[in-house]
């Protein structure tokens, strides 16, 4: 290989080790501890408080049914596993209790979520729910199926429309509707299709800006979401009721491989109507709600309103705990009060890409006054404990929901919590920082943990309290507490033990899907260590493609080590010929910039096509094939652009969290 040639494949290789992730598999926990009197106690708590006579949801949950298959597992092409609800089934039904290491709340939210199978919402729309965590709509038109959210795995896309064509009738899909853009909603579209003809005739119809959403989530700072995703969504925790449990929007997510379609009909405003195959449509747009780019659906035909994911039948996030953008809950708020406004008045069902729909005019408008004033009275009292001096850890413990909201099973914790989306509302408007000055320039976890373990007497002091308190049932302190411990000696084996159980205890208490999973994750790192397999692949073949020059760049520059970078000046010009677009890279004062304006003196010039960097980055094709062939042609002063590559910082994804 030329020196041109070596330090060219780096920077490609590089480039598609910034937007892989490890595929998902699964591990089981080990020495799991039950429940503690303390939380069989806590768990009794819930059960005592809350309207568990409530069965409304339990008959709207099966209303509609028609089928669902004996079994529920989906294989990809290659016999590989995607989405089994057999491993539930094995231990959640409607006619068994909560186990001691099971919230109540969240046991009942799993049980009404494995209601699978196939369902008639009203006339001319149908649901295949617990095929994966969203729902996937079929909505019925003159000749074929108008298919709304089409799950994340095109292997289970794929099997729900094999099982509503057995059931309903076989007919092709004549369009597909993004409510927004989450993988959820929109990667298992591929599995539609049979042929590309089917797929290019159909009509793929999404919100205003959804591709520029749905290719930039999680790649610029995706390594550490992708980590933290891990703790959020518990793919990795066995099927037991010592593990995962239910996810709060459903059970899991699949492990296929998304794909994305791109969008050929984008909606860009509100009042918008389509009409397709004899199916009337009418959006309203909700930018930056529970997404950047969303819409729900009015049919006028049927008094039928689609919510995408704007209502759930969960308390949602203003922000997620794998990290993201905080959302805004007083837009949110009022963009439903625009759809009660609306269509209030009209509609007879709603429903979405999660859980159950609900009925009848009254009620559904009394749900949708109750989320709309769950989001606005966490934005409002948050604010006001704001402004009154508090600081997001003292509005979260304090802030509680008035009892018609909190006893209200749509406005539970499942999802969001009442805890983090407050702070979430603090941090929108005031930032990080507390305004303490003590808080301006505190020390990290690594360097304040020996001073508080020395200070509270010693680790084996410390150990001996955290062992009394946890006999108390004080979790939330001993999990401070050893914190600093495991930070200031990681080393210890009883105390990263004793924050494992106490860790635990906090997980089977957790109303919140995700909040289990953190806990329980969290646990599992500290008795056998950080994994090294298993996780999220954010990045399918489809959304590479997808992905810009520009945004790659975006993340070459935020891979730059400032050290290596130090002191460098060069410049890169790169030629995509096919899509007729010229960039030019250039370091200096150890920042990456770049631009579509091609230098006139660069230091290095690569020439190729798009399609040949995706299929290199996809491992279609390998870079000496290509530059053999000419496709990729190098120039300029090689050991510059192996300079630069040197400079690439690599992400490992399996960073510790719970340890230093």
């Amino acid at each position: 290989m030329t020196a041109a040639k070596a330090p060219t494949k780096r920077l490609l290789t590089l480039m598609i080790a910034a937007l892989c992730l490890p595929p998902g598999t699964a591990f089981a926990l080990v020495d799991t501890k039950p429940a503690t009197e303390s939380t069989i106690k806590a768990n009794e708590t819930v059960k005592a408080s809350l309207p568990f006579n409530d069965k409304q949801d339990f008959t709207d949950a099966k209303r509609g049914f028609i089928a669902k298959p004996d079994t529920l597992t989906i294989k990809d092409d290659k016999g590989n596993v995607v989405w089994d609800l057999e491993q539930y089934k094995a231990y959640i039904g409607l006619d068994k209790a909560a186990p001691d290491t099971v919230n109540p709340s969240l046991w009942r939210n799993a049980q009404l979520s494995m209601q699978y199978g196939l369902y008639k919402v009203t006339d001319g729309i149908y649901q295949i729910r617990g095929f994966d965590l969203s729902n996937i709509t079929f909505i019925k038109g003159n000749k074929g199926w108008i298919v709304f959210d089409p799950l994340i795995s095109p292997d289970t896309a794929k099997a729900a429309l094999a099982f509503i064509n057995e059931k309903e009738g076989k007919r092709p899909v004549v369009a597909v509707v993004y409510s927004h853009s989450h993988v959820d909603h929109y990667g298992g579209a591929a599995g539609l299709f049979s042929t590309p003809e089917e797929r290019e005739q159909a009509q793929i119809i999404a919100p205003e800006g959804f591709t520029e959403h749905a290719v930039s989530e999680n790649v610029i700072a995706g390594n550490a979401m992708g980590r933290r995703a891990v703790y959020m969504y518990g793919a990795l925790l066995p099927r037991n009721a010592q593990g995962g449990v239910n996810g709060g929007l459903g059970m899991t997510t699949s492990t296929g491989q998304p794909s994305l379609i791109l969008p050929t009909k984008l909606i860009a405003k509100t009042g918008e109507e389509l009409d397709i195959d004899g199916v009337k449509m009418v959006f309203q747009m909700t930018p930056g709600t529970e997404a950047p780019a969303e819409m729900n659906t009015w049919f006028p035909q049927h008094k039928a309103l689609w919510m995408a994911e704007n209502t759930t039948n969960t308390m949602h996030n203003i922000l997620t705990l794998r990290g993201a953008q905080v959302r805004d809950a007083l837009k949110w708020s009022t963009y439903l009060n625009e759809t009660i406004e609306t269509w209030g008045d009209q509609v007879e069902v709603k429903f979405q890409s999660h859980h159950w729909p609900r009925w009848d005019n009254a009620n559904i408008i009394d749900y949708f006054k109750k989320q709309r004033d769950l989001y606005k009275y966490i934005h409002d009292q948050s604010v006001r404990l704001m402004n009154m001096g508090y600081t997001g850890e003292e509005i979260s413990e304090q802030i509680k929901l008035p009892p018609e909201l909190e006893n209200f099973w749509p406005n539970r914790g499942y999802y969001g919590t009442l805890r983090h989306n407050s702070r979430a509302i603090y941090q929108r408007y005031m930032g990080w920082y507390s305004g303490n000055p003590s808080d301006l320039d505190n020390l990290p976890p690594e360097m304040v943990g020996p001073k508080y373990i020395e200070f509270m007497g010693g680790e084996a002091e410390v150990l001996k309290k955290a062992k009394a308190s946890f006999d108390k049932g004080e979790y939330r302190w001993v999990a401070e507490v050893l914190k600093h411990l495991v930070f200031a000696n990681p080393d210890s084996k009883e105390g990263k033990l004793l924050l494992a159980d106490t860790l635990e205890q906090l997980g089977y208490q957790a109303e919140s899907g995700p909040w289990r999973s953190v806990y329980l994750q969290g646990a599992y790192e500290l008795r056998n260590g950080v994994p090294n397999a298993g996780g999220t692949n954010t990045a399918s073949p489809d959304t590479i493609r997808a992905m810009p020059p520009s945004m790659l760049f975006d993340y070459l520059a935020v891979r730059l080590n400032p050290e290596k970078a130090a002191g460098k000046k060069m410049t890169i010009n790169i030629d995509f010929t096919d899509i007729n677009e010229k960039h030019s890279l250039n370091i200096e004062n150890a920042v990456l910039n770049h631009s579509t304006r091609y230098a006139d003196k660069p230091d290095t010039t690569v020439t190729l096509t798009k399609k040949v960097l995706d299929d290199i980055q996809l491992g279609q094709t390998t870079l000496e094939q290509e530059i053999a062939s000419g496709q990729v042609k190098i120039t300029g002063d090689a050991k510059q652009f192996s300079e630069f590559v040197g400079m690439l910082d690599k992400f490992n994804f399996w960073f510790n969290i719970v340890t230093p």
